[in-house]
């Protein structure tokens, strides 16, 4: 077993090999601050037959006791991965990726198992170079290493793993990845920054990384680890050289330039089944139909790689693009909003061949969703559900979700939940649904915007609309072109991806993967400054279609207004056992939440009448009262030496037979239980106790050890017996 340790960002790194998954391939036990990963690396030894991708799988394990709690649920067992865990799944797979050899195609599962977890360590991200450090502990060919820093931007400070108290207070919380060279992945959310400040923030992280990286080389470098070979397939020499002869160039950049994703699909598709063809008529002397059909598939890579190739050089040298724009033209946008009658809100975003239909649901206080993971617990009332069916793109495949679509829906979030208003301001628990119904591109972008419009248009009090694009970038030869809006091929062909949300002031949300090292503090600020220009065209188009949110809601939505209560009151309003707070639902037909922290209150119903009772009824409930005040109480019993007088909800009175007037007991005889008297308050005593007066009559004098003095303690006795009993009320 070896150790090492090291004092990094203020608290301690400590990177265990050799104790712990001694049968895996690869594994470390990584330590940060308060938090522990076991990360293992397992290969197969040989590659499936006709496998030609990578088969990687990267699991992050969320295991409850590393935060000290039990699972919910009757098994009391950890079951499928929560959306947090498949995030940070994802997190660690997008940069180790491209770090595989090409021609590798054995089976790699990388394991991140979180032992011991503390939020403020950001562990997951720490997943990024634990996975670094278990691939090249291993026999597994892995090229070069790689880490991830998490930071934040705190009074105008950038900060490497911020802990949860600061990213209250941050204007960004991004999560950057990255080789010694350069950057390779960011993803993160943030406050309207400006563009500058995000190109300085990937640069701190850059250095950030570099020192972690610096630290890994120098653990590794006490091993010497033999990978294993990576042989290339061999195919019989001349074999795809006869192939590319046939090919037209010409005739290739036609068939790239047809307009249209599913007709330039089909294009490119009968020009290859053409060559195919061709192939095995002028060649079928030199190579037979069994080696045609043996080695075909390199055949199909080379007429990949020929598009390839000519599409990067058409852009680089030609500023030419598959669909005949300019490099940084949007392809044309259309928005509508209001397209169903019995959804809260909709919009449907169209750009080129992509379309996003975002549909808006608003809900009542129960519909919070409930969250119990390692990550965090609590509730969330804003969420975004992105939804990429098959025929999105004229496929058939079946319905399920996926990983990628709990991504692009988190980005989507991430994007718009900053702008979502209060609690307080608006009471509603927001769904927001995002249907790809076309995708040639940018889909999640797409999801952004329909997501903007949908919620404006179901009366969310939005104070600003949020927009997002993604831009491509083609390097070749130390000359790069960044693009504007990528189609599905410039993204597929392409060496970046890079998303960009935000609103007129700044950026909200970013999402960059690199297939390359030459990116840049320059082509960082290009692709910004770029995107920043497409952003606010599209979100002119977008205010133009609706410019603020609705002044009303759906007819169809629910009803919900709020009120505050005092915390000291809370109690009386649900009152022992839930008693009160029941009555109040059953009695005026409601839901009512209260928030034990502020005392915010919403109560909601189908009827307008009985929302404005039922919180009238509160704040009578909890409202105090003062002498002199003037009320019409209600009797609610009536005793030999006066009547209890319900004031306000479960406030009563005493209203002595002296203080009812110079008739008192002819009138005690005609009134009954439920009348409505006017009555004043003419004192409350140190314990809550209320004395009343009839409206209009004088206070009858009192004189110790008078003959009354008796009743007087009989009334005292009776009214501390009402005072329990209407406190237990």
């Amino acid at each position: 077993m070896k150790v090492w340790e090291t004092e990094i960002f203020g608290r301690e790194l400590v990177i265990e090999h050799g104790k712990m998954a001694k049968q895996a391939h690869g594994s470390v036990l990584l330590k940060y601050g308060k938090s522990a990963i076991l990360v293992t690396a397992t290969a197969s030894k040989e590659a499936k037959e006709g496998i030609d991708f990578l088969p990687l799988t990267v699991e992050f394990q969320e295991k409850f006791y590393a935060v000290g709690k039990i699972p919910g649920g009757f098994l009391k067992r950890e079951g499928r991965p929560s959306s947090e865990a498949i995030l940070s799944s994802r997190l660690i797979d997008r940069p180790i990726r491209p770090l595989f050899p090409k021609d590798f195609h054995n089976d790699i599962q990388v394991i991140v198992t979180a032992f011991s977890m503390d939020n403020d360590d950001s562990i997951e991200t720490w997943g990024i170079t634990g996975a670094s450090f278990a691939l090249n502990l291993s026999p597994i060919p892995f090229e070069g290493m790689v880490a991830g820093v998490r930071v934040g931007y705190v009074n105008d400070e950038f900060v490497v793993f911020p802990t949860q108290e600061e990213l209250k207070n941050s204007k960004m919380d991004i999560v950057v990845a990255g080789t010694k060279e350069a950057i390779t992945m960011v993803e993160g959310e943030a406050l309207e920054v400006s563009e500058e400040d995000m190109v300085k923030a990937l640069l701190f992280a850059h250095d950030a990384i570099k020192q972690i990286i610096e630290f890994q080389e120098k653990v590794v470098s006490e091993f010497n680890i033999e990978k294993w070979e990576v042989i290339p397939p061999e195919v019989p020499e001349g074999f795809v050289e006869d192939f590319e002869k046939l090919i037209d160039d010409n005739e290739l950049k036609n068939r790239i330039l047809v307009k249209g994703k599913k007709d330039r699909d089909d294009a490119l598709d009968s020009y290859k089944k053409e060559l195919l063809e061709k192939f095995q008529t002028e060649y079928i002397e030199k190579w037979d139909n069994e080696t045609f059909e043996q080695y075909k598939k390199f055949l199909y890579e080379n007429y990949d790689e020929k598009i390839k190739q000519l599409m990067r050089k058409m852009i680089i040298e030609e500023n030419t693009r598959a669909d005949g724009r300019k490099i940084d033209e949007i392809r044309p946008i259309t928005c509508e909003v209001g397209l169903f009658e019995k959804t809260h809100g909709s919009a449907l975003f169209t750009r080129g061949e992509t379309q996003s239909l975002g549909v808006v649901t608003l809900g009542e206080p129960f519909d919070v969703q409930i969250i119990d993971t390692v990550f965090e617990e609590g509730e969330r009332r804003f969420m975004l559900h992105y939804n990429f069916p098959p025929f999105s793109t004229g496929e058939v495949k079946g319905l399920r979700l996926s990983r990628r679509e709990i991504g692009h829906g988190h980005l989507a979030e991430r994007a718009l939940k900053n702008l979502i208003p209060s609690e307080e301001e608006f009471p509603y628990i927001i769904r927001v649904v995002s249907e790809i119904l076309e995708s040639n591109g940018s889909s999640s972008m797409a999801t952004v915007c329909s997501g903007s419009l949908a919620l404006m248009d179901a009366g969310v009090p939005m104070p600003k609309h949020v927009a997002g694009v993604a831009m491509g970038l083609i390097f070749e030869d130390e000359k790069f072109v960044v693009l504007t809006d990528i189609l599905g091929m410039e993204d597929h062909l392409g060496d970046m991806d890079f998303k960009v949300t935000g609103t007129r002031d700044g950026i909200t949300a970013f999402q960059m993967d690199v297939k390359v090292a030459g990116v840049n503090e320059e082509v960082l600020t290009e692709a910004l400054k770029r995107a920043k220009i497409a952003r606010l065209h599209i979100l002119d188009l977008m205010y133009k279609t609706l410019p603020e949110p609705r002044k009303e809601l759906s007819p169809y939505a629910p009803l919900i207004k709020t009120t505050k209560i005092p915390l000291d009151k809370i109690s009386e309003v649900i009152g022992p056992g839930g008693r009160v707070i029941k009555g109040i639902h059953k009695d005026f037909d409601v839901e009512v939440s209260i928030d034990d922290e502020t005392g915010l209150t919403k109560v909601s119903g189908s009827s307008v009448k009985n929302v404005d009772d039922a919180i009238t009824y509160i704040q009578n409930l909890i409202k105090e009262v003062k002498e002199g005040e003037v009320f019409d109480g209600k009797v609610s019993r009536i005793e030999n030496y006066g009547l209890f007088v319900e004031i306000l909800p479960g406030k009563l009175g005493l209203l002595h037979m002296s203080n009812l007037g110079k008739d008192a007991k002819e009138l005690l005889k005609t009134i009954k239980i439920g009348d409505i008297m006017k009555v004043e308050i003419i004192s409350i005593d140190d314990s809550g106790r209320i004395q009343l007066k009839k409206f209009g009559e004088k206070t009858a004098p009192r004189k110790s050890g008078s003959r009354n003095s008796n009743n007087r303690r009989s009334y005292h006795k009776s009214e501390e017996k009402n005072d329990k009993e209407s406190k237990s009320e």
